[in-house]
């Protein structure tokens, strides 16, 4: 945008406020006597009677958003074409000693949900959450819809504003934004994460670029720690911009010094009951920041070309903590890994994985291999594909991760020796009160006994879900509601908290015939 568009946007608000309110009763009149006395009648009655036309021709009359009672929504491309806007609600809250934020909506899951309904979706869930957010916000509020798949929204100024009522502010646009969505008389259920950026936070000569950058800083850290997070900027957040460069840094410090290790996840047999395996999960031990999930630096492993130094850490720790649970007497039959079209575009790759299980003494069968069901369906090179076979052929075995969210045929399953599907966590979501998801899930489950294939679903959060999976005849499950992913070192102690639970808990029945 143009200084000169910007600047006739300015005029037109200062003006539009200088013309409403009593003062503009006198304005007009006094404007038509100056006429009279100076230039004679006809000027009198062009002034009395044309300035009132071309102001409200101009719109000067016309209430704001706030006085009318709406919010305003509006489409633009890039959170850079607000940087205009956003100053002018910053100056119109200065001069009026008030406050203003913005928050930042940002859809997560985004590439499940177009592989599992078309690449429109995340489109019109996010058209569908800019009008309910029309019932949340105050009128003066404005809306902005993003070709990013998120929704901004600029507040307008108000006397008071502190972080409590933006965060509960949040909460309300979160909740309307997750409400389920009918696509295709399908009910979906999607999550998102919120960024908070208060104009208190920012120094007295900070413009609306100021204001967005926290933003965005904010949801990318929600998004961090999410699924469903809310983070406001401080000025202990990180700047994405800046800190890329500083992080790749670090993280090529972390993976050498142990910082980044797996931590793992339970999957248990929902006939049985008990531990059938763990799942490894890569966790940064941040010196100054904690615990960060793969959200969070995954991103800048990728971009940095490090994920294959990662995947070989990840085997490695995995296999040193399987030995480790041998040799206290633990029984854990198996543990998962993931592995990225990188690892899996090694020709070495299986004949060093052969060489690190027997440095450990363990047999091929004790680990999965986890390959998303997008590696498998897109028809992967000659090498790849080798390379899964010759894994399951050593005896590991082949987990297709995420499966739903892609286009793998029958055929393909056959043909890459896969033994278990992972069903992905946003077919179980609400599983247990929502018919659609139901029919889906059984749908998978009874394919996969059919194929003689094993299930494991994840992201299992409530019992509900847990009990239906159980009667549908899934083979395993795993997820916040059985137990969170912890480091090596409490695996043994939270198996046997959760061997003397099954002892008085009730069998789940499992689907027979």
């Amino acid at each position: 945008m143009s200084n000169f568009v910007r600047n006739i946007f300015r005029a037109n608000k200062h003006l539009r406020a200088a013309f409403q309110g009593p003062q503009v009763v006198a304005f007009v009149p006094a404007m038509a006597l100056a006429a009279f006395w100076l230039l004679g009648e006809m000027a009198m009655l062009t002034i009395a009677l044309g300035v009132p036309c071309i102001l409200s021709l101009t719109g000067f009359f016309r209430a704001t958003d706030a006085d009318s009672g709406g919010v305003h929504v509006a489409e633009v491309i890039t959170l850079n074409m607000l940087h205009p806007l956003a100053s002018e609600v910053l100056s119109i809250a200065r001069c009026q000693k008030k406050m203003t934020a913005c928050l930042l909506l940002g859809f997560e899951n985004t590439q499940a949900l177009a592989s599992r309904h078309g690449p429109e979706t995340i489109i019109k869930l996010r058209d569908a959450a800019a009008e309910r957010l029309r019932s949340v916000l105050r009128p003066g509020d404005d809306i902005y819809v993003l070709e990013s798949d998120q929704i901004a929204i600029l507040l307008g100024p108000v006397m008071r504003l502190d972080l409590e009522s933006a965060l509960q502010l949040a909460t309300r646009v979160q909740a309307a934004a997750e409400e389920p969505a009918a696509i295709d008389r399908i009910a979906v259920y999607p999550s998102c994460s919120v960024g908070i950026s208060l104009s208190s936070r920012l120094e007295e000569n900070d413009a609306g670029e100021r204001l967005l950058a926290h933003v965005e800083a904010a949801l990318a850290e929600a998004h961090a720690n999410g699924p469903s997070a809310i983070r406001a900027w401080s000025r202990h957040s990180r700047n994405t911009n800046a800190d890329a460069d500083p992080l790749e840094s670090e993280i090529r410090a972390a993976l050498e010094t142990g910082e980044i290790v797996p931590w793992f996840q339970p999957q248990i047999s929902t006939e049985t009951g008990r531990v059938t395996g763990v799942e490894a999960l890569a966790r940064w031990n941040h010196p100054d920041r904690g615990i960060l999930p793969p959200a969070a630096f995954l991103p800048s492993i990728d971009a940095a070309g490090l994920l294959p130094r990662l995947s070989e850490i990840v085997l490695q720790e995995t296999l040193e903590a399987m030995r480790g649970w041998d040799n206290a007497g633990l029984t854990i039959a198996t543990a998962s890994i993931n592995m990225t079209t990188q690892d899996l575009d090694d020709p070495r790759l299986t004949e060093r994985l052969a060489w690190q299980l027997d440095r450990f003494n363990l047999t091929p069968h004790r680990l999965n291999i986890e390959v998303l069901e997008d590696v498998v369906a897109n028809g992967p090179d000659d090498v790849i594909a080798r390379n899964i076979r010759a894994l399951a052929a050593l005896g590991c075995g082949i987990d297709l991760d995420d499966f739903g969210t892609g286009q793998a045929s029958i055929s393909a399953l056959r043909r890459f020796d896969v033994s278990r599907l992972k069903i992905d966590r946003s077919f179980i979501t609400r599983l247990d009160t929502d018919d659609d998801q139901r029919f889906v899930v059984a749908a998978v489950i009874g394919m996969a006994e059919r194929l003689g294939l094993d299930t494991v679903a994840e992201g299992v959060e409530t019992v509900g879900e847990h009990a239906l999976l159980a009667q549908l005849g899934c083979t395993h499950v795993q997820g916040f509601g059985i137990a969170r992913p912890m480091p090596a070192d409490r695996i043994p102690q939270w198996i046997e908290a959760h061997n003397t639970k099954l002892v008085q808990a009730p069998r789940l029945p499992r689907a027979t015939g």
